[in-house]
């Protein structure tokens, strides 16, 4: 049976490929976005375009600090399920422009919970990061781990957001599930991201700024399975676990309906790595600026996906060799070039 599902950053680049995917999978999709000048704006448009091709599509253009306007959406229609993707992107502009992160990752969270939490939600599906392990040294990281030292403001309020989350579960039972993201990359993806800006400067015979004399390590995650994990989640919310244990609080799962897991390609590799299978694709040289590390930037990422592999049977199934190419592919396409 068709569900109604609400997308929040449905022009994103996540939020895109989860919404045609669902309506791929018949299901009738409200797509949130503020078109932000966060980066390139047509891009945004350019996909949302793609999607107001289906019937089953209903966009609008609100922003997640106008609370008003968010429970109208709540209240005009009741949502079997929320994926919330919508937040104020980017570990660097955080040190630029620390405010945005509050008004649009804290209290627009707040506006989407009370939308929930009065609209009778069934499920709400929210974005983390793996930018909440923050000075964790423990690899691959794993939801077990504590997060409670954020090198960043973006981490911080990723981190505030599975606080906010737990808090709504346990007070007004709602199913909550967080989900960590891995450095997520392919076509339609975010021009401020690596693989973006990499590909951008080797076609235009520029060279690429490397951070940290390019000892770095991602978990680069194909957006197709990403939005595979994504999509396993909401089908299934989650329950209170009668094993938690308030002597041994352990993070990933609550006496709450609720729930974290990472999505990572759990197969991490050097940034040099993917330099050279972008150069492959490209069939050119990128001529490199090796800088030191980056205020905010952890050395490396990996993620350690057992409970969600465990829970649904999620193993991402796209190598960097067959994901940038695809990329490649797309910016050809898009850009003309």
């Amino acid at each position: 049976m068709s569900r109604k599902i609400l997308v929040t950053g449905a022009a994103g680049f996540i939020g895109f490929h989860l919404c045609r995917r669902l309506l791929e999978l018949g299901d009738h999709v409200t797509g949130l976005d503020n078109l932000n000048q966060y980066y390139d704006a047509n891009l945004k448009r350019d996909r949302l375009a793609v999607l107001k091709e289906n019937q089953n599509f209903n966009f609008e253009l609100v922003s997640l600090e106008d609370n008003e306007s968010i429970q109208r959406v709540f209240t005009s229609r009741r949502f079997d399920i929320v994926a919330h993707l919508a937040a104020q992107a980017g570990v660097r502009y955080s040190l630029e422009n620390p405010a945005t992160y509050i008004s649009s990752n804290i209290s627009g969270f707040l506006n989407v919970l009370e939308g929930c939490r009065h609209g009778g939600t069934g499920h709400l599906v929210y974005a983390s990061s793996s930018s909440v392990y923050g000075a964790n040294k423990a690899m691959p990281f794993s939801e077990k781990d504590n997060v409670d030292h954020p090198i960043s403001l973006y981490a911080a309020t990723k981190k505030s957001n599975e606080l906010m989350a737990h808090a709504y579960s346990s007070l007004f039972g709602i199913p909550v599930t967080g989900l960590r993201f891995f450095t997520v990359y392919g076509p339609w993806g975010r021009p401020d991201m690596a693989l973006f800006k990499f590909t951008k400067a080797i076609i235009e015979g520029n060279p690429i700024e490397i951070y940290n004399n390019g000892d770095m390590l991602r978990d680069f995650t194909y957006i197709d399975d990403i939005v595979e994990g994504v999509v396993r989640v909401m089908e299934r919310p989650p329950t209170a676990n009668p094993s938690w244990d308030g002597a041994d609080p352990r993070p990933e799962s609550s006496y709450a309906p609720y729930r974290l897991y990472n999505i990572g390609n759990n197969k991490p590799a050097r940034l040099l790595e993917m330099v050279e299978a972008l150069e492959k694709s490209l069939g050119k040289k990128a001529g490199k600026i090796f800088l030191p590390m980056q205020a905010g930037d952890v050395k490396e990422t990996a993620a350690d996906i057992g409970l969600i592999n465990r829970d649904f049977g999620f193993t991402p199934k796209t190598s960097i060799e067959e994901g940038i190419p695809k990329f490649v592919e797309w910016y050809r396409r898009y850009y003309g070039v």
